[in-house]
């Protein structure tokens, strides 16, 4: 009997931890939302499909989808993962603009990307490149700074939409060269590069997937990499800094949750992502598109964030560019 009442006041004992740990939630769930704050085929979408195809061979129990919600200038996707229940069953690609930037150009945002938004890591770099058609007859950086500085007509430059990374870059680039130019905004890399292999602009800062492509054409040239250090995709080219222009600017993707998500949900996410990223296979699929895996903590990406935001601020208020 001793024993009996013993083993029962164990079991007693036991029962709220066990109850505890029973109660305890699993991520996946049966079904994650990725999703993509702009169209298909586009960078970030092709990262959130290779992202969402890693999940899901780990997790074959449950359904990865990738949903694209564009428009907005990233901000339209990047809201509905910061009004998602915080459950672990919405994620979001996102990048510098809808989560940096777009606070400076948009007098009003839906969403707070200090408040409502939970940093998971970084997931990659893509180097943008300073290009212009060979017709120009430039051949450094330094002779296209020169040609800016000339008094006459200024030179046009082509970007992927106003206030884009590549429309700040450009902006900075001629703030620094004390010059002037003509802002023409398209609807994406494609029609921003055909502009520049006909002379329709003089220049543009693009990522480099879209410009290698048309080197061998030898319509376009490019002048230099706008990330802090050489690209080991284009190692002889020059960064600007490297050129004597002090611009830096770097297109990077993010995965995201909504903020209040639990961080243990974060911290296995942020684990498996990672782990992913250091996949052959993963890495294979990305360097065909000059991507760079770049992991980080959520920690990081929040401080990548902040330094977002300080590192365009000048340059937006000076060029008093303003979306609405």
């Amino acid at each position: 009997m001793k024993s009996l009442a013993i083993a029962t006041l164990a079991l007693v004992l036991a029962a709220p931890a066990l109850k505890a740990h029973a109660a305890e939630p699993a991520w996946p769930p049966k079904i994650v939302r990725i999703i993509v704050p702009y169209g298909p085929g586009s960078t970030p979408d092709l990262v959130g499909r290779i992202v969402a195809d890693d999940l899901q061979a780990r997790h074959p129990g449950a359904s990865f989808i990738v949903e694209n919600k564009p428009g907005a200038g990233g901000n339209i996707g990047t809201d509905a993962v910061a009004k998602a229940a915080p459950d672990g069953a919405t994620l979001g690609i996102s990048l510098g603009g809808p989560l940096a930037i777009n606070t400076l150009l948009f007098s009003k945002l839906p969403y707070d990307p200090a408040r409502d938004i939970a940093p998971v890591t970084m997931l990659t770099s893509l180097p943008s490149v300073l290009v212009v058609p060979t017709s120009l007859n430039v051949n450094s950086v330094a002779e296209f700074l020169a040609m800016l500085q000339r008094k006459g007509t200024p030179l046009a430059f082509g970007s992927i939409g106003a206030g884009s990374l590549s429309h700040l870059t450009m902006e900075a680039i001629a703030q620094r060269a004390g010059a002037t130019m003509v802002h023409i905004p398209y609807g994406g890399s494609p029609q921003a590069v055909t502009a520049v292999i006909r002379g329709d602009v003089q220049a543009a800062c693009l990522p480099a997937i879209a410009v290698t492509p048309q080197l061998a054409g030898g319509q376009v040239k490019i002048l230099a990499v706008a990330t802090a250090q050489r690209s080991r995709f284009l190692p002889d080219i020059p960064t600007l800094k490297e050129s004597g222009i002090d611009v830096e600017s770097d297109a990077w993707n993010a995965l995201i949750a909504p903020a209040g998500t639990p961080p243990a949900f974060v911290a296995q996410i942020n684990d498996e992502v990672h782990d992913a990223l250091t996949k052959p296979s993963v890495r294979e699929r990305l360097e065909t598109q000059l991507i760079e895996p770049a992991p980080s903590t959520p920690g990081a990406l929040r401080d990548r964030m902040d330094a977002e935001i300080r590192l365009w601020s000048d340059v937006i208020k000076r060029g008093d560019i303003r979306i609405n």
